[in-house]
């Protein structure tokens, strides 16, 4: 962890996952055998994957600025099962699906910004977590961003793929975690008994 931090401070990075996230990381980590993470930055949120993650488990994680890529993959060379790829978000998809999926890296794959979202159905396990990052805490109903619904935030706290929950972390700090439901995804019929 401490070397991710160090790289980070070095490398004048100021959006490295926070302790408060990292912990939440940690726990949810200790529960999967795969794991993918988007917006590597310096590896700090990595750091604390690996550190939670039980021995087996696959870590990728995808960053799309080169630079940053190298250095964090030099960071977690020696860890068997940890990968950290250069490229942007929808590189997770080549390893799909995963126990747990966290999106970070600047709104990539959360929020349709790039032209995509990500797809639960396709990221994650039946039972899998997702944990959407970097938000503000919601103070008041309905959840507003700069003046306006965060269609973000919305989105996945009513994805019918979903049972999603805003978590407050600090009082400036929220994440969403949601599980992919074990009921039967919307375009896939049900198979009758």
């Amino acid at each position: 962890m401490a070397r991710a931090v160090e790289l980070a401070e070095r490398r004048g990075f100021p959006f490295s996952c926070r302790p408060e996230q990292g912990r939440l990381l940690q726990v949810l980590a200790g529960g999967a055998s795969s794991i993918a993470e988007t917006g590597t930055g310096c590896g700090v949120g990595l750091a604390w994957l690996v550190t939670g993650a039980p021995s087996g488990a696959t870590i990728i994680s995808v960053e799309r600025d080169p630079g940053r890529a190298r250095a964090a993959a030099e960071l977690f060379t020696d860890m068997p099962g940890v990968t950290v790829v250069h490229g942007d978000w929808t590189a997770v998809h080549d390893r799909a699906p995963y126990d747990l999926l966290v999106l970070d890296g600047g709104g990539a794959g959360k929020d349709g910004t790039d032209g995509t979202t990500a797809d639960p159905a396709r990221l994650l396990t039946p039972g899998g977590t997702l944990v959407v990052d970097d938000f503000t805490p919601a103070r008041r109903w309905p959840i507003l961003h700069e003046g306006e619904p965060d269609l973000v935030r919305l989105h996945w706290l009513g994805h019918p793929l979903l049972d999603a929950v805003e978590l407050r972390l600090a009082a400036d700090l929220a994440t969403l975690v949601a599980v992919r439901t074990l009921r039967p995804s919307p375009v896939q019929p049900l198979q009758e008994r």
